[in-house]
């Protein structure tokens, strides 16, 4: 099935090819995605772990690291130097330069100290290590873009059926950050993937919260604030003068099929039409983006991590060396013109 979207990304990145720096370096898959993206000519990928592991690994399977740079942190000539600019940031915690240098010989670190100052374009991590551990080094050194209160986990799904989102294209979220979010962290997420939609694919994002009922009266304990974070939704969306419809709380039939949303929601300028899913809960929203990878005819990405300084995503345990490069395409597309999604980033 040829992919509108990655295509066209992946025309973007050959005409301003990135570096993309993977701190698991040393696993296959991440090898493969990193030869595919050199091969294609997107960028220079930078995989981070022991020289002579990656060599290893990536003869048995016969894979050319040509093109491909190699870095081992704990034998880095800049490890002394990204350990100083780690104890800046975390001055107030008080570390010695050597227990800088002990985090900077963790790769997730290295990687993001490596973005932060701008010797890498984007980060693409969590072939081994869960969101948890992936975020944290991020938020820490990379930190949150001006104005951003949350991260936003959010996930691309491509599917076949064009006549569904915008053109066949749905965003997804917060499938990887927020567990519970709050009636405030609701809008924002809200905000920050309907950004990230028009950025992407130049779309006005309609955005749907979803919820287990349309409009209903009688939402569980907890539920009440999706009808809620939609009117702050709409409020911060004016402030910030971003071009969006939002609506909901509506089931998800309600939002994607537009002969159920002329039943339920006639006057909606969402409902049937909705390309942006706002999900009550994490535990929701990786259930469809889960069920969507797996068993619908579809291409999903996940997870990017909206609100950062920079590109990153977190990728999942179960990815396999393609999603892991898709990922890759999506994070060095944003940063083309990254200061056009957060101004004043840095």
């Amino acid at each position: 099935m040829d992919m509108e979207l990655l295509s066209q990304l992946m025309d973007r990145l050959q005409r301003h090819p990135k570096r993309i720096v993977f701190p698991e370096g040393d696993d296959i898959r991440v090898i493969q995605a990193a030869r595919q993206f050199q091969s294609l000519r997107l960028g220079a990928p930078i995989l981070l772990g022991k020289r002579e592991k990656i060599e290893r690994i990536a003869s048995g399977a016969r894979i050319s690291l040509e093109g491909i740079r190699i870095i081992d942190p704990q034998h880095s000539e800049d490890l002394e130097r990204l350990a100083r600019a780690y104890r800046m940031l975390v001055a107030s915690h008080g570390m010695k330069l050597v227990e800088c240098k002990h985090a900077m010989l963790n790769p997730n670190y290295f990687g993001a100290m490596m973005v932060a100052l701008h010797q890498a374009d984007g980060f693409v991590s969590g072939a081994t290590s869960p969101t948890s551990v992936v975020l944290r080094p991020l938020t820490q050194i990379v930190r949150l873009a001006p104005g951003i209160r949350i991260p936003v986990g959010c996930a691309v799904a491509e599917l076949e059926d064009r006549s569904v989102g915008a053109r066949g294209v749905l965003f997804l979220a917060d499938c990887a950050v927020s567990v519970d979010p709050s009636m405030d962290d609701l809008a924002d997420i809200a905000v920050a993937t309907a950004k990230f939609a028009h950025h992407i694919c130049g779309i006005r994002p309609k955005v749907a919260f979803i919820s287990h009922a349309t409009r209903t009266r009688t939402s569980p304990p907890g539920l009440g604030k999706v009808s809620a974070a939609v009117d702050l939704a709409i409020r911060k969306a004016e402030e910030l003068s971003i071009e969006a419809d939002f609506d909901g709380e509506m089931q998800i039939d309600t939002a994607l099929v537009p002969e159920v949303a002329l039943r339920k929601l006639p006057r909606s300028k969402v409902a049937g039409q909705a390309n942006v899913l706002v999900f009550p809960d994490l535990h929701s929203a990786n259930i469809a983006v889960k069920l969507i990878m797996h068993l619908v005819h579809s291409r999903v990405y996940a997870a990017l991590l909206l609100g950062l300084n920079r590109p990153a995503a977190s990728v999942s345990r179960g990815s396999t060396s393609t999603a892991i490069f898709n990922m890759a395409v999506l994070v060095g597309a944003q940063a083309i013109n990254y200061h056009e999604l957060y101004p004043g980033a840095i």
